[in-house]
């Protein structure tokens, strides 16, 4: 058996493969309400049925002010509840186990009305300038993470993961390079960090389910943060009770990427060993043959696809057959797998 197509445990949580699909913005809940529509129903689904091991869902915002976009999803009132429980009954009927991405843009967010950050310094010309937070802003904040975590338990799903990368409002925190507090949110590496160390607690107070927290590893700007800075981070989320680190980089400031295939695997790899952590590797991760490659050398437990789950929801029966694997699939579809 391909280490791909082999079962990964997490807290008693057991995913049939180390297949996941990364989450990405839908832009879809067109009354802009954060209400699933019927397009996530179709999308999520679709890809349980394309024998994705985990999925987890968009950025889903726990603030209406924390959304990336109007469209995004929410998770910021009871009303979202029944719309976030049947995306999760689809997904399970077809044995995926489902995650969601609990998530604040803060600078990024590009909604109306003011938008929020750590430091007032907007991420570029094409962004407004957000207010700087004050402290109870941020406890407020921490206590929308640990009502999201609350209903994301009440719909059912199997992970919760931390949007901490992609230059969202975690992130800004984090990174030297947007934050520039002089209080006990800045300056320091124990106190940039003391924001995601209040949610993991707040998260963890109601969550003993499996919680990932996504980090975007490399700022790509002389300042920012590397892997090797983050894994002293990374240590602290270990003893918090995070269980896995979604390797991610970039965006919490303009940069030039080298993006190529599998640039992001070097630093699931250093965080894994450095922290003595499961991590998740993404980024350009097309074929079998280059996740199983991610697996077996122990680059990573988890391989996390995006773009090419968009491309083909059923990536798992072609990987599969790339490596010479028989795969269960829905009675419907045996015709197309059989040769």
């Amino acid at each position: 058996m391909a280490k791909l197509f082999s079962p990964y445990s997490i807290r008693g949580v057991e995913f049939k493969n180390r297949i996941v699909m990364a989450p990405m913005c839908m832009y879809s809940s067109h009354n802009m309400d954060g209400k699933v529509e019927d397009w996530h129903k179709t999308h999520y689904a679709t890809r349980a049925v394309g024998q994705v091991g985990l999925i987890i869902v968009e950025a889903t915002a726990v603030l209406p002010e924390g959304r990336i976009s109007a469209q995004d999803l929410g998770i910021w009132s009871d009303d979202h509840l029944e719309g976030l429980s049947e995306i999760v009954r689809l997904m399970k009927q077809h044995g995926a186990k489902t995650g969601i991405q609990l998530a604040h843009a803060g600078r990024k967010a590009t909604v109306d009305g003011d938008i929020y950050a750590p430091s007032a310094i907007r991420f570029n010309e094409q962004y407004k300038t957000p207010v700087e937070m004050t402290v109870e802003d941020i406890k407020t904040v921490v206590n929308a993470f640990k009502d999201g975590a609350i209903r994301a338990k009440k719909a059912g799903f199997d992970v919760i993961e931390l949007h901490g990368a992609h230059g969202y409002l975690i992130n800004e925190f984090l990174s030297p390079l947007s934050n520039k507090r002089d209080d006990a949110y800045g300056g320091s590496s124990e106190n940039r960090y003391r924001i995601l160390r209040e949610i993991i607690d707040a998260v963890r107070s109601v969550w003993d389910g499996p919680l990932f927290v996504r980090i975007s590893a490399e700022d790509y700007v002389e300042g920012g943060m590397s892997p090797t800075l983050y894994i002293e981070m990374v240590n602290w989320m270990k003893t918090q009770g995070v269980d896995l680190i979604d390797v991610s980089s970039g965006a919490v400031v303009p940069a030039k990427i080298d993006a190529y295939p599998g640039y992001q695997v070097p630093y699931s790899e250093e965080i894994k060993k450095g922290a003595k952590i499961a991590t998740g590797a993404v980024g350009l991760i097309t074929t079998g043959i280059q996740a199983e490659e991610i697996l077996k050398n122990d680059r990573a437990d988890l391989v996390l696809l995006a773009r090419e789950l968009l491309r083909n929801p059923y990536w798992a029966y072609s990987a599969a057959m790339e490596l010479g694997v028989e795969i269960e699939s829905p009675v419907q579809y045996k015709r197309g797998w059989i040769f």
